[in-house]
């Protein structure tokens, strides 16, 4: 009877622990989700957002930007299909 004594007992203490690693699992969970939106506004504090006439400036350069870039394929454009046209009636 001794023996059965000693295995319910380990059995309850097994029982006790599985409990314990189901709560801590729980927890754990739920401490990394709270830690993760806390990381999350740390960072966003951090962010040094650009001031308006910044944004107006830098949109003012991509246009600039895309303006040249677009007459500068245009042209190059332009040309090779001047050429093409050139070396076709050549041929034919």
């Amino acid at each position: 009877m001794a023996k059965n004594n000693e295995k319910d007992v380990k059995a309850a203490e097994n029982s006790a622990k599985a409990e314990k690693k189901d709560k801590s699992k729980k927890t754990k969970k739920t401490n990394k989700v709270a830690q993760y939106f806390r990381d999350l506004k740390a960072e966003l504090k951090k962010v040094v957002w650009p001031t308006k006439a910044q944004v107006i400036n830098n949109t003012g350069v991509v246009l600039a930007t895309m303006i040249i870039l677009g007459l500068f394929i245009g042209g190059l454009d332009a040309i090779f299909s001047g050429a093409l046209k050139f070396l076709m009636s050549l041929g034919g």
